[in-house]
C-alpha cells in the first residue's frame, strides 16, 4: 500500500525543517557526523529529511516509512547519548565571532530540547503510520508485524 496521507506529509515535512534547522547545522554537524550509525541509517535520515518532496506525488510504501522512523529513532538515541556532550565539550569556538558565539550557545544549550521535539514528532509520524497500516491491513498482519525492532523504538526516543 502506498501512502499519500496529507497529515503523514505534514509531520514529516515538520520533521524536515525542524532537523534542517534546529539539529543538523552548521554547529551541529560535527558532533553529528561521529555519531554511531551505518551508511544506510544516515541515508533513511537524509531520505525523511530531505527527500520528501520526492514522495509527494508517487507516495510512501508503508515498510519504507517503517524503515525511516527507525533510522530516526535510533539517531535521536544516539544523539542524546553522545552528541550533547561532544557539543557542549568539544566545540572550540575561540574563531567565531561575537555573534556566532551567541548562536552556537543557544543552538547547544538548546540541543536536547530540540531533540525532544524531534522525538515527539517522530513518534508522532510512527503512530499515524500504524493507525493507517492497521486500517489497510483489517484481519491480515499488519506490515509493522515484519518490524519487531519498532518494539524498542519507544526506548529509542525517550532515551
Amino acid at each position: 500500500m502506498q501512502i499519500k496521507n496529507p497529515e503523514v506529509y505534514s509531520i514529516i515535512e515538520s520533521i524536515g525543517h525542524h532537523y534542517r534547522t534546529n539539529i543538523s547545522n552548521r554547529f551541529t554537524r560535527g558532533a553529528l557526523s561521529i555519531l554511531p550509525l551505518d551508511n544506510a541509517a544516515w541515508n533513511q535520515i537524509e531520505e525523511l529529511t530531505e527527500k520528501a518532496a520526492n514522495y509527494r506525488y508517487q507516495g510512501y510504501h508503508l515498510d519504507e516509512l517503517y524503515q525511516l522512523i527507525l533510522a530516526m529513532g535510533k539517531f535521536v538515541n544516539a544523539a542524546r547519548k553522545q552528541a550533547a556532550q561532544t557539543l557542549r565539550y568539544g566545540a572550540a569556538s575561540d574563531r567565531l565571532s561575537a555573534q556566532d558565539k551567541v548562536l552556537r550557545d543557544m543552538v547547544v544549550n538548546n540541543f536536547d530540547s530540540n531533540l525532544n521535539i524531534l522525538a515527539d514528532t517522530v513518534n508522532k509520524l510512527y503512530v499515524k503510520v500504524f493507525q493507517l497500516d492497521q486500517e489497510d491491513a483489517g484481519i491480515r498482519p499488519t506490515v509493522r508485524s515484519k518490524f519487531p525492532e519498532l518494539n524498542e523504538l519507544g526506548r529509542y526516543l525517550v532515551g
